[in-house]
């Protein structure tokens, strides 16, 4: 009728909710039978499944939608009548256990009020034991720190308790901000750092949180500053009541009063360091730099240059700090400097990939080494003249001749490179637009029945200077000292991974035996000194299809290459979910899901992505994913993340609850 009453609302609330098994099933069997007519013809189904695909965001050839159709019309018409009854629906659910599981969980469950039990708080993730048996290397080096902070202050103050509270209190935030500033700067020393992830230090200081450690440090900068300059500015009202031989402005702006060691600047440098450290601060706040104005973080931080120079001014004892890390520092940036402009690197090839990821294709000089999952920073005069951004290399360090970037347009450079190779691919189409034609043409002609479900633009950009400054080391370097690896992307934070698989595989075929006598192959426990793994698991989250893309092709390769059985079980695992599609436990997408399991058994691959891993529809339960990992007994399981922050969270506190290490892309 077009409408629906409140009676009738709440008589299928009801049903959903209270009714039986056989209940839910005839009201599923009333979505699909869209005429009442007591059965499901073909035309009926294929317009619930067409509408489903429309809701799921996913888009596939008339021609599938119909093999889709038949394939869960042909599997449930058992008498072969031209019509599904409501018995044979009941029959071909039953053979799909884990959607008559699902079946029971309907969106009315949503109404029901939450348990009692379930309104108790848990007890903080930060108090259990797990915590901080996982992060305990990151605590007690956070527990050092503060303690050495703590000395500091003590010592500095007692040495200056002549001049009253407000100087003692003054004094003691100063010789932490020089601890503090100075190790800033340690936390960012790149290079060094990645050549300490190839030591024992690895195991003992937490290296791979530096980024965290330098915004903690940022932080406690700008708490002993304020501290430092409301303290010595109490000072001064108590010397001018006192003494009023000069006055508070005189004190803060001039440098009447001779206070510092450079010609008594140190009032005048001081405020001008607390307007610096603050506006750094700002500008490197998440809102700004996920806002797309990753720019004002790049600049804005660049002050670092100029707070350093006006603390050896403001400070007589600075330079004592400063002077070792210092050192290292503009040595690595002068080595860096040096390393990008050898090699006379240039972009070879580019793609533009959906969802505006540029896949850059870089000529690779001989000198160049790297380790999968390391990141580099580049620079394209073209785009920007002066600025530096990272990304992962995705390609292996076995590929010889070329190097891989992807990068998603994310914020106002990624964007300007992204429409640049896309007016240069529009142009060069335009000028050769009979010749395009003529081949699209003829394409068309040939491939009118099967359209290709994923589509790129590619082509050459040869002599397209570039320069790269790495590379530098991440968490992802542990992945071959575990026994279990679980792999998590999100979105385009499946870049490190793509390099980790390739050269994983590589190792893995260079053990790949062969029968002499007859076609059969395997491949042999891989356990050596650098390669421990024993199991890989994949995960990678798309929000859409066509996101699915920008790695295809690779992950169709690791596919082919693990046709073969093994000792051991499957080496690599991979586990494709889609967020946009409905799941199991719609109701209406019930029928999508069994009739995307049934072709791709028939056909062998999956009709969303062309793999032979099947896509699943909505999130990961990570408490399922977890327990399963955890029932393989493959040895002790390192968790490594790559995405948003916010899933990240969610992942990190479900693998500390089976005790498995947790690794996150940080930079």
């Amino acid at each position: 009728s077009n409408s629906i009453s409140l009676d009738e609302l709440l008589k299928a609330l009801n049903l959903l909710i209270h009714g039986s098994e056989t209940d839910k099933l005839r009201f599923l069997f009333q979505v699909y039978d869209v005429d009442g007519s007591g059965s499901i013809d073909p035309d009926e189904l294929r317009t619930v499944l067409k509408s489903c695909l429309k809701e799921s965001a996913i888009s596939l050839p008339e021609e599938k939608l119909d093999d889709l159709t038949l394939a869960l019309f042909e599997s449930a018409d058992k008498d072969n009548s031209g019509s599904i009854t409501f018995e044979e629906l009941k029959a071909e659910l039953e053979t799909f256990p884990e959607v008559m599981e699902n079946l029971t969980i309907s969106a009315a469950n949503w109404l029901k009020p939450p348990d009692l039990d379930q309104k108790k708080r848990p007890t903080p993730r930060y108090l259990t034991r797990t915590y901080w048996h996982n992060n305990s290397r990151k605590l007690l080096f956070l527990c050092l720190y503060s303690v050495l902070n703590l000395l500091l202050f003590i010592m500095n103050m007692m040495q200056y308790a002549y001049g009253g509270p407000w100087l003692m209190l003054a004094k003691g935030c100063g010789i932490c901000l020089n601890l503090n500033c100075t190790f800033i700067m340690v936390l960012m020393l790149r290079r060094c750092l990645t050549w300490l992830r190839a030591t024992w230090i690895v195991r003992i200081l937490p290296l791979d949180q530096n980024i965290l450690l330098h915004q903690m440090v940022g932080y406690a900068i700008v708490i002993f500053t304020v501290a430092h300059t409301m303290a010595h500015v109490m000072n001064f009202i108590t010397l001018t009541q006192a003494d009023d031989s000069y006055q508070l402005w005189e004190y803060l702006l001039t440098t009447r009063p001779g206070i510092g060691w450079v010609k008594g600047t140190a009032s005048i440098t001081g405020v001008v360091l607390q307007v610096l450290i603050c506006l750094m601060v700002v500008c490197s706040s998440t809102f700004v730099r996920r806002s797309g104005h990753f720019e004002v973080f790049y600049w804005s931080h660049l002050l670092y240059i100029w707070v350093w120079v006006l603390l050896i001014v403001h400070c007589a004892n600075f330079w004592k700090w400063f002077v070792a890390p210092g050192v290292i520092f503009f040595v690595e940036k002068l080595v860096g400097i040096a390393v990008s402009r050898m090699g006379g690197l240039y972009i070879v090839e580019v793609n533009l990939l959906p969802s505006k990821v540029t896949h850059l294709v870089i000529k690779r000089p001989p000198f160049f080494q790297f380790k999968p999952g390391d990141y580099v920073y580049i620079n394209i005069p073209v785009i920007a003249k002066y600025e530096w951004h990272p990304f992962t290399i995705s390609s292996a360090p076995e590929q010889q001749d070329t190097m891989w970037l992807h990068v998603r347009s994310m914020g106002q450079w990624t964007n300007r490179l992204f429409e640049y190779f896309r007016q240069s691919d529009s142009q060069a189409m335009s000028n050769k637009r009979l010749t395009a034609s003529l081949r699209n043409r003829r394409h068309e002609t040939r491939n009118q029945a099967s359209k290709n479900m994923f589509q790129k633009n590619s082509f050459a950009c040869l002599n397209f200077n570039c320069y790269v400054d790495g590379p530098y080391g991440t968490p992802t370097r542990q992945i071959f000292a575990s026994e279990h690896a679980v792999l998590i992307g999100a979105g385009i934070g499946i870049t490190p991974f793509a390099s980790i698989l390739q050269s994983i595989m590589y190792r893995y075929r260079m053990r790949k035996q062969n029968c002499p006598n007859c076609n059969y192959s395997w491949c042999e426990t891989i356990k050596d000194n650098e390669m421990k793994l024993r199991k890989v698991d994949f995960i990678w989250i798309n929000r859409d299809q066509k996101s699915f893309e920008w790695f295809v092709s690779l992950l169709t390769k690791l596919e082919m290459d693990q046709a073969d059985e093994e000792p051991e079980g499957r080496f690599l695992e991979m586990h494709m979910y889609m967020t946009s599609a409905l799941s199991k436990n719609d109701m209406k997408a019930i029928g999508l899901q069994m009739a995307l399991d049934l072709l791709a058994k028939k056909e062998k691959r999956d009709s969303i992505t062309g793999l032979r891993t099947r896509t699943q529809p909505g999130r990961p339960d990570w408490g399922k994913v977890f327990k399963k990992v955890s029932e393989e007994k493959k040895g002790k399981v390192h968790v490594f993340y790559c995405g948003s922050p916010a899933l990240a969270k969610v992942i990190k506190a479900q693998s500390e609850k089976f005790g498995f290490n947790f690794y996150k892309e940080n930079f």
